[in-house]
């Protein structure tokens, strides 16, 4: 597929009902992330997920790091299926959950990089950027995120590297 073409199937809209392997959500966020994270949750909760917000519910300022533990938390001991996690940009949540070896994290404050880490690479937390992205489009690329499955086939083997890691000496 080339960058001009249109991503198939596309969800532009309203978070659909979850008809696939992906059913609980957690959701988390800094102090940032709190507005987005919140609506985020709500349009989840809304189209028929099981959502589980482990937090931030106050605006006073937090570490990005202990939310995307708890969040990682719930993913490794299959309590949830995905992961949204909201901070200013996206990219500290997303390095901070993907220090963890089942964790496939990844920035997606576009609609294009969402289809892809869920299509190509099994990602399995979207990490949006509140000062980045307007609620409407954080919206479509959530939806566009939790609708989009796991193509398999040539880019499992990749996976399957990102999930066992050689160890890189001196």
């Amino acid at each position: 597929m080339r960058m001009t073409e249109p991503i198939e199937p596309g969800y532009d809209g309203a978070i659909p009902t979850p008809t696939g392997a992906i059913r609980r959500v957690a959701v988390g966020s800094d102090h940032v992330g709190l507005a987005l994270k919140t609506a985020l949750a709500a349009a989840c909760c809304k189209a028929g997920y099981e959502v589980v917000d482990v937090g931030v519910h106050e605006t006073g300022r937090i570490d990005y790091n202990d939310v995307a533990v708890d969040l990682v938390r719930l993913l490794t001991n299959d309590k949830a299926d995905a992961g949204i996690l909201v901070c200013g940009t996206g990219a500290g949540m997303q390095i901070a959950a993907n220090r963890y070896r089942q964790i496939r994290a990844v920035a997606v404050n576009d609609l294009y990089t969402a289809y892809f880490a869920r299509s190509h690479n099994d990602a399995n937390v979207a990490c949006l950027g509140a000062r980045l992205v307007a609620p409407e489009l954080a919206v479509a690329i959530v939806a566009r995120f939790l609708a989009t499955p796991f193509e398999g086939g040539r880019h499992q083997r990749r996976v399957d590297k990102l999930s066992h890691p050689p160890t890189i000496g001196a």
